[in-house]
Formats: C-alpha cells, structure tokens, sequence
C-alpha cells in the first residue's frame, strides 16, 4: 500500500467484538422454536449479512416465517448477549490509532439498533467518525455502505483500509478497490480470506494492530 491511511473502517462481530458464539447460539434457538433445521456452521457462516439476507439464506423454504425467526432470534441475542465484550487488545488498538491521527469507522451487518446498543456498551460511539449498520443501507458484499463512509468522510478508497472476518468484508473492500486486511479470530477461514487478495490477514488483535501501525507510520515518513 503506498498511499497515506486516513481511515480505517472495522467489520464488527467477530472483529473487535467477541461475539460470534452468541449469535451463532440465538440463531440456533430460533430456527429451534419455529422447527427449522440449522447446523452451527451454517449459522456461522452468513454472519456479516444484513438479517434479510441472513433470513433468506438460511430459511429460503419459509419466507413466511422470516420476520418471527428473525424477531426470535433478536431478543435472544439481546437477552444473552450481555457478557460479549471487545476481543481482548481492541480498547488499546483503536486509542493508538486515533492518537496517530486516523480516522476510525464501522461498517457492521448488525442493525442500526443493535449497532448503537452495542457502541453505547463499549462506550465507543465517539470512537468512530462514521459508522453503517446494515438496516439503513445494503448488505455486504455490496460496497454501498463503504461509499457512503468515503462520501461522508471526504476521504477516497485508496487512503483507507476495511478490516474483517469474513469473505463479505473483503469482497465489499475489493469491489469498491479498497485496500483491506484480514482476521483469522472470527468467522471465516485463512484459505477463504486469501481469495480477496489483502493486505495481510493477521491471526490475533495484536498482530493486527502492529501491522496497521506500521503501515501508518511508515506512510507518515514518507
């Protein structure tokens, strides 16, 4: 990467907040209540969707039932999801980053709601310049939430780096010609991260963290 980093935009779940386990688990519990049959890396899979399209992946036979599914599975969540907090090493990361000058921004597949539940809990909604939530625009791999993170922040593609778990985190980065990086704690594998060409793919918070700062600092001496 040759071109200054002015922002970094992060995935949420299964990037700075451990909390892949719980919603596997919610989802679990609501295909469970309306009889419908889901293996947990199934459920696993589609995390970084928009719940729509989390809906129609996973229940395509009964479109009838995605709304109560995806009622169920939400109040699960909310009702168990009270211990899920920051991978351990984000709190440090993302106050480095800011005090180095970046600007920081989220692009989630969680709702807008469940977005600012969670921001409010880890006290982090002055973190972020800009954030995007999937209910109020489209879902990843679409890069729309992206353009509008660039549009709102004055800064263009090449001068930012989209961090994620997942194929839809970088295939969204890689439509939009945006440099990305990925992370082997979360969701998604080594091998399928790899196919989306990143930056690095780092295996733990801190190894993620030195490398974006590295790439700051050396880009800041030129």
């Amino acid at each position: 990467m040759t071109s200054p980093v002015k922002l970094v935009i992060f995935d949420w779940d299964g990037t700075l907040f451990d909390s892949v386990g719980q919603i596997v688990a919610s989802l679990k519990y609501a295909a469970q209540q309306f009889n419908q049959p889901l293996t947990d890396d199934a459920a696993k899979s589609i995390i970084g969707l928009g719940l729509p399209e989390v809906a129609q992946v996973l229940f395509p036979a009964v479109p009838e039932l995605h709304d109560e599914i995806l009622k169920c599975y939400g109040d699960h969540y909310v009702e168990n999801s009270k211990g899920d907090v920051w991978f351990d090493g984000v709190a440090e990361m993302l106050q480095e980053l800011k005090q180095l000058g970046v600007l920081l921004a989220v692009a989630t597949g969680k709702s807008r709601r469940g977005l600012d539940r969670v921001l409010a809990k880890t006290q982090s909604v002055d973190l972020f310049i800009a954030t995007r939530a999937a209910s109020e625009t489209k879902s990843k791999p679409d890069p729309l939430m992206l353009s509008e993170i660039l549009t709102e922040t004055g800064i263009s593609a090449e001068n930012a780096i989209m961090v994620g778990d997942t194929s839809y985190d970088l295939e969204m980065a890689r439509n939009i010609v945006m440099p990305r990086v990925g992370v082997t704690y979360g969701v998604h594998t080594i091998e399928t991260l790899t196919l989306f060409e990143p930056l690095t793919i780092a295996q733990d918070v801190k190894e993620l963290h030195e490398f974006l700062v590295h790439q700051i600092k050396t880009q800041q001496a030129i």
